[in-house]
């Protein structure tokens, strides 16, 4: 079982749980006008951690035929026979149930909300057979992360929270569009859906930054709406020095530097967005 269990986490790449857990804490923040009790970030954690976890299992079981046909992932774990369907499953079954209790215990307002999030969670893996804004929808998926943790603090949906979850709906959708670049002559081949295969290289890239630039935008309405201050400021700034560097990077649609442009920098802005929030809303209380 302790086998299985870190097959399964390696499969789901649990350590990318860096790109969202610091917005869910940065909007918990943010809420909070200050720090949360301990209790609310324990429990924000887990929801984040068992969603997270659910929807990326998901996505290798609901995807394991094609990941089979794949050569770039038909080593991953199903594929190659290192982990059953059946325990994968279980695996989901947990994680789901790890997302409602914690939803439970944050407030009524979250537990109500939780079979949306699974919805969402389920549909993502399924869009890239019908329809190129599979990027979007990822994007709806992770953008539940901060605005979740608003609802968990608030009770409430307010425009602020709306705001951020926008922010990470179009950084999300705008990397993963570059790393289904990867993907692009295979998925043609399998008739599968994807904004590279609708638009190519060069237009999937500058969907990518139009993507990225709207993000920053409303990072700054951000700003704005809630009257944030020079920290936060610095956090964008160096989000768009980040997301710059990443686009320089991929800007002739070589991919050798992927990875760099993929893991290394956006893990890097979430960080940063969750250190400068958290400077601003400690040094000066909203």
């Amino acid at each position: 079982m302790f086998k299985k269990i870190i097959v399964f986490l390696e499969m789901i790449k649990f350590s990318h749980t860096i790109f969202a857990l610091p917005f869910a804490l940065a909007g918990a923040l943010l809420a909070a006008r200050g720090l949360p009790s301990p209790e609310k970030v324990f429990w924000i954690v887990a929801a984040m951690v068992g969603a997270r976890t659910a929807a990326m299992g998901l996505n290798r079981l609901i995807d394991a035929e094609i990941d089979a046909n794949n050569p770039r992932t038909s080593g991953r774990a199903i594929p190659a026979g290192l982990i059953g369907k059946g325990a994968t499953f279980s695996f989901i079954v947990l994680s789901l149930v790890l997302l409602l209790a914690a939803a439970y215990r944050l407030n009524p307002l979250c537990l109500q909300l939780s079979p949306l999030a699974v919805l969402f969670l389920v549909l993502y893996s399924y869009c890239k057979r019908f329809t190129s804004l599979a990027h979007v929808v990822l994007g709806i998926c992770l953008a539940a992360a901060p605005m979740g943790a608003w609802i968990a603090i608030r009770g409430s949906i307010d425009l602020p929270a709306l705001i951020l979850g926008g922010a990470v709906l179009f950084w999300v959708a705008g990397f993963d569009i570059l790393y289904a670049l990867q993907d692009l002559e295979f998925d043609r081949k399998a008739g599968l859906h994807s904004i590279p295969v609708a638009l190519g290289v060069a237009g999937s890239l500058w969907a990518a930054r139009m993507f990225h630039l709207i993000m920053l935008g409303l990072l700054l309405w951000l700003l704005v709406s809630l009257g944030l201050g020079s920290f936060f400021m610095i956090g964008i700034l160096i989000a768009a020095g980040m997301l710059l560097y990443e686009h320089w990077l991929l800007k002739d649609g070589n991919l050798d530097k992927l990875d760099a442009a993929f893991f290394n920098m956006n893990g890097y802005i979430s960080v940063v967005i969750l250190i400068c929030t958290a400077a601003e809303v400690l040094a000066r209380p909203l």
